[in-house]
């Protein structure tokens, strides 16, 4: 049974004063019934009754804690400091994952020792009330486009593949001890992203054909109320990233850029522009009849 070679995953909700989607986040989670999962979470000190939910699932839980923490990315590291998992990720205390999402990740992760780093192709949103209203399909993932910048929210000087979405992301234990073993502090908002550069100095990123996570939208959250903050801490952070790889932007692919070549369907859908100026991702994918994940090299570019 592949239930008996699943890897353990750790998962870790931090979470402060969001009693009106907690619940719903951590049911996204339990009721996946993954049987090799180690859920964790962090609560900085809610007051708005979080605990009494928190304790409705205790059973369950590996660890939890209530108390005054450094914040955000300090509740996630300390949640990772108490996991034992092969495989990682966390979940926001207002966001959710798919009913399939663990199943799918533990087992494109058991077949494929080579993926350190797997995200979904399909990232979703969700409305405040836990509706899915959006799925926006990505091309792709490949570190040089993540260097191009193409990968950074609300850049308007060059085209944008979309973010990689953290409620979409797992990655191996090994991965994690690389890259630093924690989420730097000096990053309030872009934690996320200034952990995907660091990943990205040791291993690719894959993208799966299945949507795994969502991000909910409501009025509320600290990342949709200071954009701007966020995109200047992404960017000090991929600045970082290309000074220790002496890196320097493909000048035939900036100039298309700059006259937007790529909004014009003859040569978007070239091959020719597309193996000359797209980037080479790497894409999990499975067949309906076929009880195993496949990977896929493919060349991608803007649409």
């Amino acid at each position: 049974m592949i239930s008996n070679t699943l890897p353990k995953i750790s998962i870790i909700t931090p979470s402060f004063n969001q009693v009106e989607f907690l619940e719903a986040t951590i049911k996204s989670i339990l009721n996946q019934e993954y049987p090799n999962l180690e859920y964790i979470i962090i609560d900085g000190g809610s007051t708005d009754g979080s605990v009494e939910i928190i304790k409705k699932y205790a059973e369950y839980l590996h660890f939890w804690c209530s108390e005054p923490d450094g914040g955000h990315y300090n509740a996630v590291n300390k949640g990772f400091e108490n996991s034992t998992g092969e495989i990682m990720a966390w979940l926001n205390s207002d966001d959710m994952y798919y009913p399939w999402t663990l199943h799918t990740v533990g087992s494109i992760m058991s077949q494929f020792p080579q993926v350190e780093w797997l995200t979904s192709l399909y990232p979703g949103v969700w409305d405040r009330d836990g509706f899915c209203i959006k799925m926006q399909p990505i091309s792709g993932y490949s570190r040089e486009s993540f260097l191009e910048g193409s990968h950074l929210p609300g850049v308007s000087n060059s085209p944008s593949l979309s973010c990689i979405q953290q409620e979409s992301s797992f990655w191996r234990s090994s991965l994690w001890r690389k890259a630093g073993n924690q989420i730097v502090n000096s990053f309030s908002l872009a934690g996320d992203f200034d952990l995907w550069t660091r990943f990205y100095l040791y291993a690719d990123l894959f993208g799966v054909v299945s949507p795994l996570g969502g991000f909910r939208k409501h009025e509320t959250q600290r990342s949709r109320n200071n954009p701007d903050r966020y995109i200047e801490e992404a960017k000090l952070s991929l600045n970082e990233m290309r000074e220790k790889l002496n890196w320097s932007p493909n000048q035939m692919r900036k100039l298309s850029w700059r006259f937007r070549l790529y909004k014009i369907p003859a040569i978007a859908n070239n091959q020719f522009f597309i193996n000359s100026l797209g980037f080479q991702g790497q894409k999990v994918s499975k067949l309906s009849l076929n009880p195993k994940w496949m990977i896929d090299e493919y060349r991608f570019s803007y649409t």
